[in-house]
This record gives C-alpha cells, sequence and structure tokens, in this order.
C-alpha cells in the first residue's frame, strides 16, 4: 500500500463526500464494536485489573526483549522449526520469498496479517511469480477490489453489501451470472467454496501471530496452519509474552476490547512442524520477525506503543476515525495508534498530519486495553513535526507569538480581555458565519461569539469571594 499520508487533507475531505462510508461509519460508531465493548466489559468486573495486568506483561516483556527473543528462538529450534531475522520489510519479504521458491510454490494461502499489510507481501510475492490468497473474508473481499484495508479487525467495513455482491461477480465469472447474492449468506458460502479449493491446494501459508497464536472468527487459521508443506509464521518483534498463562490474559482483553466477545471463536496454537505421530500439520515451521524500526522505540518516548495488540477499540471510539474512515490515513494504520505508529515507520515528514488529526478528547487511552497513553505520544509527534520546521510557517510564527503573550500574565489578560470584548461586540448575534484567521472551523460552522466574563476574572473573583 502506497503511503498517502502527505495528503491527509484531501483523503478526508474525500471521505467526507462519501455517502455508502459515512453509512457505515455510522452503523459501525452507534450499533457496532463500541456498544459490544461496552457491554462484553460490564459483564467483567475485574476488567480492570486485567487491563493492568496486561500492561505489566508488555512492559516486563519490553524491558527483557532481548532474553525473550532469544528464548523463544531456542524454543522454535527445539521444536523442529527455524527463525528469521529481519531487520527491514525487505530481508523479510525476502525470507518468505526464499522459503516459498525453494519449495516450488505458486499458491500461498495468507491469514489476516497487518504486519503483512506493512511489508506488501503479497506484492512482493506476486511480483516474484507466487500467488498470494487472502482467507480472511474481509481480506478476501478487499483482494479481489484491490483495495488496501481501512479497519485493523473489520478490513471492508468500509463497504456496503451490494458493493460486495458487484465484485463477486466481476471476479467469479465461471459461476452463474444470475445467481442470488443479495443477502451476506449467500456470499459468505460462495467465498467459502471459492477459498477451500485454494485451501487444499496451497504450498504455502502465511500468518501473523503472537507466541505462535492465532485468533480467528472463521476458522481460516487452523486450515492454513495443517495443510501445507511449510508454516510461515510472520511477526514484530514486540509480539511475545512470556507464558501460556499470559497469553491468555492478553487474549481475554483483546476480544473484549475488539469486537465484544468474551473470546475469540477460534484460539490455534502451533509450536513446529508436523512430527511423525501427527495426523497432520506443516512440513516446515518457520519464523519470520520483523523488527522494521521498532527495536528503535526501545528506551525512547514512543516505547509504550509497542504495548499495542491490534484490537482497534482506539480508531472504534475516535471521533475522527469515526467521521473520515481508516482510508483517509493514507497507510496501514489509522486510528489513534496510526497517528503514533505511522511517523515512527515512515517519518514525520510524511505522516505529519496524523498526530495533528485528533481532538485530544482522551476516548482512546480510556478504552485501550494496555492503557497506552496515545495523545500523549501524539503531542510529542507535534512537538518534533515542530521542532523540524515541518509545520506551515504562519502555524509556527502564531505559536510563537501565543507563547511570547503567554508568558506574560498582565499582557496575556490585556490582549485575551481585549480580544473577547471585540469579538463579543463584532458577535452580537451570537455567531460568527465567517472570521479572519478561523476559515477552518466557519468554512463547516458557525463560530460561537464570547459571553461574559473570562475564567481568570471569575477566578479572581470567586477567590476574594472566599
Amino acid at each position: 500500500m502506497e503511503a498517502t499520508s502527505r495528503s491527509f487533507k484531501e483523503n478526508a475531505r474525500r471521505a467526507l463526500g462519501d455517502e455508502r462510508l459515512q453509512q457505515s461509519l455510522g452503523i459501525l460508531m452507534r450499533e457496532g464494536f463500541p456498544a459490544r465493548r461496552a457491554r462484553a466489559v460490564a459483564r467483567l468486573p475485574e476488567f480492570e485489573a486485567l487491563r493492568e495486568e496486561g500492561k505489566a506483561i508488555k512492559d516486563h516483556v519490553l524491558a527483557n526483549l532481548d532474553f525473550y527473543l532469544e528464548t523463544f528462538e531456542r524454543n522454535v529450534v527445539a521444536n523442529g522449526g527455524e527463525v528469521h531475522w529481519c531487520r527491514t520489510a525487505e530481508e523479510a519479504n525476502a525470507a518468505v520469498l526464499a522459503i516459498c521458491q525453494r519449495l516450488d510454490a505458486k499458491i500461498v494461502t495468507k491469514g489476516k496479517s497487518m504486519i503483512g499489510e506493512e511489508i506488501a507481501v503479497n506484492d512482493y510475492l506476486e511480483a516474484h511469480g507466487v500467488t498470494p490468497v487472502e482467507t480472511d473474508l474481509g481480506e478476501y473481499i478487499l483482494q479481489i477490489r484491490h483495495d488496501p484495508p481501512s479497519h485493523i479487525i473489520a478490513p471492508a467495513i468500509h463497504l456496503a453489501k451490494e458493493q460486495v455482491a458487484e465484485s463477486f461477480r466481476a471476479t467469479h465469472r465461471h459461476l452463474d451470472p444470475a445467481r442470488p447474492l443479495g443477502e451476506a449468506r449467500a456470499m459468505l458460502e460462495e467465498a467459502r467454496a471459492i477459498l477451500r479449493e485454494k485451501f487444499l491446494t496451497a504450498d504455502v501459508l502465511i500468518a501473523e501471530t503472537g507466541s505462535s497464536i492465532i485468533v480467528t472468527n472463521e476458522g481460516n487459521g487452523d486450515l492454513t496452519q495443517t495443510l501445507p508443506k511449510a508454516h510461515i509464521v510472520l511477526a514484530s518483534l514486540e509480539k511475545l509474552v512470556p507464558t501460556l498463562e499470559d497469553a491468555a490474559t492478553i487474549l481475554r482483553l483483546l476480544a473484549r476490547s475488539a469486537t465484544g466477545q468474551e473470546f475469540s471463536t477460534y484460539t490455534t496454537i502451533s509450536t513446529g512442524p508436523r512430527r511423525a505421530e501427527d495426523l497432520d500439520g506443516p512440513g516446515e515451521y518457520h519464523v519470520v520477525l520483523v523488527d522494521s524500526g521498532r527495536s528503535a522505540l526501545l528506551g525512547g518516548e514512543f516505547q509504550d506503543m509497542l504495548r499495542c495488540i491490534r484490537c482497534a477499540a482506539c480508531l472504534n471510539h475516535c471521533p475522527v476515525y469515526g467521521a473520515i474512515g481508516g482510508h483517509a490515513y493514507g497507510w496501514v494504520y489509522p486510528g489513534p495508534m496510526g497517528a503514533v505508529l505511522t511517523p515512527t515507520l515512515i517519518g514525520i515528514a510524511g505522516a505529519g498530519h496524523l498526530p495533528n488529526a485528533s481532538t485530544f478528547c482522551g476516548k482512546c487511552e480510556s478504552v485501550c486495553p494496555m492503557k497506552i497513553p496515545l495523545p500523549r505520544m501524539m503531542r510529542h509527534w507535534r512537538e518534533r513535526e515542530f521542532a523540524q520546521q515541518l509545520t506551515p510557517k504562519t502555524a509556527r510564527w502564531g505559536l510563537r507569538l501565543w507563547a511570547f503573550i503567554a508568558r506574560r500574565p498582565m499582557l496575556y489578560r490585556m490582549v485575551a480581555g481585549t480580544t473577547a470584548r471585540v469579538l463579543g461586540w463584532c458577535g452580537r448575534r451570537g455567531r460568527f458565519r465567517t472570521l479572519p484567521l478561523a476559515g477552518g472551523w466557519t468554512d463547516m460552522r458557525d463560530m460561537p461569539a464570547p459571553e461574559g466574563r473570562s475564567f481568570m476574572s471569575l477566578l479572581a473573583a470567586r477567590e476574594e469571594e472566599a
């Protein structure tokens, strides 16, 4: 997926004018995951304690990441598998392709993978003569439409069922063109039939895991791990937990935060290739561990981002995401978590709009199961953008002027009082339909005129009374 984060404002304008997208987002925000999460959390009195425990687990792993990575590799090798250490996306793609070429693989069935989207493994395999097939229904729909995902756990949330039906008719041309596709179940059955054939002919599979655990609601993870010549686990460095008990804690948080379920429908654990006594399983087991800038975050102001478990709770509750959807963010990771993670991966120069696209309402941090301080880190990115003089000159001069006035209390009170009186007099009708230097607001809505006394004068009066 080509990054278009520089075009965030243009992307957002298009999204706001897309009627179908607005309908889909309205359903998501009003009736979808946020409401389900609230009900699931209400049924679990110890949810807040679980959040603290999950945060502590991830913090412990990040503080001892070298130890756990070495331990993980030893255990993989002891179980007959192999670990491939990859510093960059290019190295990870090359490692996957080398395995496919050695096995003379022509078809790869692939489980839903955000790290796969990040390194663009599908495009890389196709360019080298290997056909990847997405097995997650939402990802499969996007693949035949040549669309990127707009959500972490519901990648096709932006599409209406009519658009999906159109895509099926255009892609599955060998089927009866008059077949009924008006209902979701009919489309599901058709996709299942198409994908089942791919499962049975696949040579190699790719799946993103945490501690070799796949979590799905469709059962595709089981098939992608048990039938092929090789199972390739694609994961970033921080996707580690020390024990199975720790994994269970994370999984209890993940399902409730993501979809409002008590637990995901399918949880599949892989511990190496097929053994002599096993009835099925892959012939080979490979783990491709991708750094791609993660290790540079350790010990810095963005380390907390490495606790993210990709549940998408921050997206589901974000008013900005709810207004424009995921494609507007212009790369793999949308919403608040994308506003923090994307600049670390592609640079603040290419993603500076994202940390600025926030109201700082704090909802994302309040629902994050890992208690990641997303608003604080977006603020850090704004500071870096300002320090590198990447913000517009008008914004930089405006901030310098404000800082000059704010550091001088008497001047601040005089300027604030005068400005409020002038605006109050000019806005006698209670609002402004246009206002110089405030077009970003008044182009879409009226600006309320100041009324009454300032906060500082009210506070001073209350202190005098006290």
